[in-house]
């Protein structure tokens, strides 16, 4: 259940991106949850046709994701089937990200298209083939004489649909199967058992949407004509000749669907799947060794995940090498190296195929993330002794009693308590009573860290909320204008100022956004 800071954070994003007119349509289905277009224009005041623009633009964003679902009607009426409409958090929150995705593309491909390709469906949602290429034809070249030909686009989008940065869309509007009028999200409780109703109602139109690995990576490969005659030669057999034209001919309909119907997007899932190996292998850079992090990078890439949210990764001895070997820091790293490397990850071992197999959990990385991330939080807010206090509990994970903190952590146990309650205060603790013996009780402490996790996220949403309008605010300032000579560098100054602050302001969101995504995405 997302926090009411994130749901401020999304609406503020959509606000800036799209505009007051869309961000009201969209808190709506924030607050509260899946709706139909005639519930979204009676909560907002808008006419029909006003909402109904306002949720095309957010579904070409990949902000919302329509579904249908049968409502009973009167009794010995038929069900009725209405189009609900439900915002997608996540994607509204990767709208902070486009620059760490696109930084991914051009970091991996040395094609210039590849990332122009990937701008482009980052900034229109989602695009055909055609409109890519006239985006691309469009735009202004770097150099005059350089021309962009349709094949060489293709291939680019080829690219990037094979390493699975660029997927087709999902089905617009799936079909659920009926649910009592109790049940419908519209009319969302605040009671366990309903929330856990509504989600899974959500969680199946999403996977009802979503396409089969197969088509949802289907690019504009050759190989379907081949596949179809298997191999064989036509000869001189006129039926044969008469299933080959026919065959041409559906293959050419089958590229001109692709290149003018076919709606393609940013794989979103994959581009957060970087993010996170980038995350990991940096951390075990700073906490083991470059060897180490080497190793884990191979591991990751030679895995070949089929589902990035998937946190076990899974490589063979032969494939983590050959992964190896192609990192400049990986050509000196001898087979008993990598083994090493491989035990200093505290890697399981087992045979498959006949082969050594290694296996990793990186969600156990992310945790020794998280830890690290709010145990530098407490030290930057409470202090030194307020950072041994909470690490103690980190580590013991179960309730300790006031007087065994003080003496473990060489805290005065009246400061302890002083810092225990405050931390207890602010939700970083918890706080229980033993009774030792009749008339006296005794304070234990603890950490839960699925509660602590969810209170420091929704701190974050808070302050990237903050910080972002801070910018916008720096933004709106117009810089001064040079009128006299005498003003001139002094205003130049000023001006220089203003920018250095924005500069600064942004890469601070990014940080920030860097924690945000360990804690939510990750």
């Amino acid at each position: 259940m997302v926090g009411q800071h994130g749901l401020n954070l999304a609406v503020d994003i959509i606000t800036t991106h799209f505009g007051d007119f869309v961000a009201k349509v969209c808190s709506c289905l924030l607050h509260r949850g899946s709706l139909s277009l005639q519930e979204i224009a009676r909560d907002t005041g808008f006419s029909h046709s006003r909402a109904k623009n306002c949720l095309l633009v957010l579904i070409q964003h990949n902000c919302v994701q329509a579904y249908s679902i049968s409502r009973g009607g009167a009794p010995g009426a038929s069900p009725k089937v209405v189009t609900q409409y439900m915002a997608l958090f996540d994607n509204i929150l990767h709208r902070l990200r486009f620059t760490k995705f696109l930084a991914i593309v051009a970091g991996e491909f040395d094609d210039h298209q590849c990332e122009a390709l990937i701008e482009g469906l980052l900034q229109h949602g989602r695009l055909t083939f055609e409109q890519l290429v006239m985006r691309a034809t469009s735009k202004p070249k770097e150099n005059e004489g350089s021309t962009i030909s349709r094949d060489s686009l293709r291939s680019s989008l080829d690219k990037l649909i094979q390493a699975h940065y660029v997927e087709r869309c999902p089905r617009s509007e799936p079909f659920i199967s009926s649910i009592s009028e109790d049940e419908t999200p519209s009319t969302r409780k605040r009671g366990a058992k309903s929330a856990i109703q509504t989600e899974t109602l959500e969680q199946q139109a999403l996977a009802a949407a979503a396409l089969l690995d197969a088509e949802r990576f289907s690019g504009f490969g050759d190989g379907v004509l081949d596949e179809k005659l298997g191999g064989k030669s036509l000869g001189g057999n006129i039926g044969e000749k008469r299933k080959h034209e026919e065959l041409e001919f559906d293959k050419e309909t089958q590229a001109a669907i692709n290149e003018n119907e076919v709606l393609w997007r940013a794989n979103f899932e994959k581009l957060v799947h970087c993010l996170k190996k980038k995350v990991c292998v940096a951390s075990v850079r700073e906490r083991l060794s470059l060897d180490a992090a080497v190793v884990l990078e191979a591991m990751i890439e030679s895995s070949n995940q089929q589902k990035p949210k998937d946190n076990s990764v899974t490589s063979s001895l032969d494939d983590i090498l050959e992964w190896v070997m192609k990192r400049p820091g990986g050509r000196l790293m001898t087979m008993q190296h990598v083994r090493t490397c491989l035990e200093e990850l505290k890697c399981k071992s087992s045979i498959g195929d006949a082969r050594a197999l290694y296996s990793i959990d990186l969600g156990d990385i992310v945790e020794e993330c998280l830890r690290e991330e709010v145990e530098s939080l407490v030290l930057q807010r409470y202090g030194k002794e307020a950072y041994r206090i909470f690490r103690l509990l980190m580590k013991k994970n179960r309730p300790v009693e006031t007087d065994s903190i003080s003496d473990i952590t060489f805290v005065e146990k009246k400061e302890a308590q002083g810092i225990l309650y405050k931390l207890w205060m602010d939700s970083y603790l918890l706080m229980e009573f033993a009774v030792a013996y009749p008339g006296e009780r005794r304070f234990l402490w603890k950490v839960n860290t699925g509660t602590l996790y969810e209170h420091i996220l929704n701190e974050m949403y808070h302050a990237v909320l903050n910080l972002s309008q801070k910018i916008a605010q720096s933004r709106e300032q117009p810089l001064e204008v040079v009128e006299q000579q005498a003003e001139d560098n002094q205003k130049k100054e000023s001006n220089r100022l203003k920018k250095m602050r924005i500069i600064i302001l942004e890469t601070s969101l990014l940080r920030l956004d860097d924690a945000l995504m360990l804690f939510h995405d990750f």
